[in-house]
């Protein structure tokens, strides 16, 4: 819990070096690029349109759990976030090999190394909501207070991907693999979760599965983004599964950091 408390401290006597280092990373995607950020859009806006035409409406008419919404107003909220973490963990598993030079200065704490790239993304993913926003107005559905409470979620899905962060980042310096890994693992994530389809087709059959959806972490996320922008429910309205969430996010956070720790006097040699 120090380690916790000192990382915390550390990134707010920082921020304006973490603010600074973010907006240059965000910036050193798109340089020789034509089209520039545009490219961070159009992977996810066409990964969306190919899971609308096949599971939506023109294709195995899977019907969204909402009455009166459709597949893409409904599948919007659970993906979206879902581009947020697997870039989380993609980059952020490769941040202490592409910033070695970094990892090298005595000077410098290379555990805010996962945060720039955790803040990196976020820009990206705060345009994305700007267009979820936009998404449910255009298909006419009133604006809710509720929507306000993406906040909390967007925060809670960037502390599990840091939590997952800084073990996966620790790692890979010493076994290159890590990242395979995880692109596997996050192939596997997306299906396992219920993001592009109703998890009752499944649990009708078989109810104790609802309980295997619900101790996957991201469950909570992309149901607070359901929650948040079509039904209205508020976090507290889920108090088990909210407490569930944050002890686990808590304990992968205090491993991930341990790890990362104890790993840490070794980078330099390793880079």
């Amino acid at each position: 819990m120090r380690t916790l408390l000192g990382l915390c401290r550390e990134i707010v006597q920082k921020r304006k070096l973490i603010a600074e280092l973010a907006k240059a990373d965000f910036r050193k995607r798109f340089v020789g690029s034509y089209f520039g950020v545009v490219w961070m859009f159009i992977q996810p806006m066409v990964t969306i349109a190919i899971y609308a035409f096949i599971f939506g409406e023109h294709g195995m008419k899977n019907a969204p759990p909402v009455p009166g919404a459709s597949y893409v107003v409904w599948m919007a909220p659970g993906i979206i976030p879902w581009f947020f973490f697997s870039e989380v963990l993609n980059t952020g598993t490769n941040c202490l090999q592409e910033y070695h030079y970094l990892v090298k200065k005595v000077v410098f704490e290379v555990e805010l190394l996962p945060v720039i790239k955790l803040i990196s993304c976020f820009l990206v993913h705060a345009c994305f909501i700007v267009i979820l926003f936009g998404l449910y107005l255009l298909s006419g559905r009133a604006p809710m207070i509720t929507w306000i409470q993406i906040l909390y979620y967007s925060f809670a899905v960037s502390m599990l991907g840091l939590a997952l962060t800084y073990f996966t980042g620790a790692v890979q310096v010493f076994f290159k693999d890590m990242a395979q890994i995880v692109g596997i693992c996050l192939q596997f994530g997306m299906w396992l979760t219920p993001i592009m389809y109703d998890e009752a087709i499944f649990t009708s059959r078989a109810p104790w599965l609802e309980l295997v959806f619900k101790l996957n972490p991201f469950y909570y996320i992309a149901a607070g983004y359901r929650d948040s922008m079509m039904t209205g429910n508020w976090f507290f309205e889920r108090p088990t599964m909210t407490v569930y969430f944050w002890a686990v996010t808590l304990i992968l956070m205090l491993v991930g950091l341990s790890v990362f720790r104890r790993l840490r006097p070794h980078f330099s040699d390793v880079l």
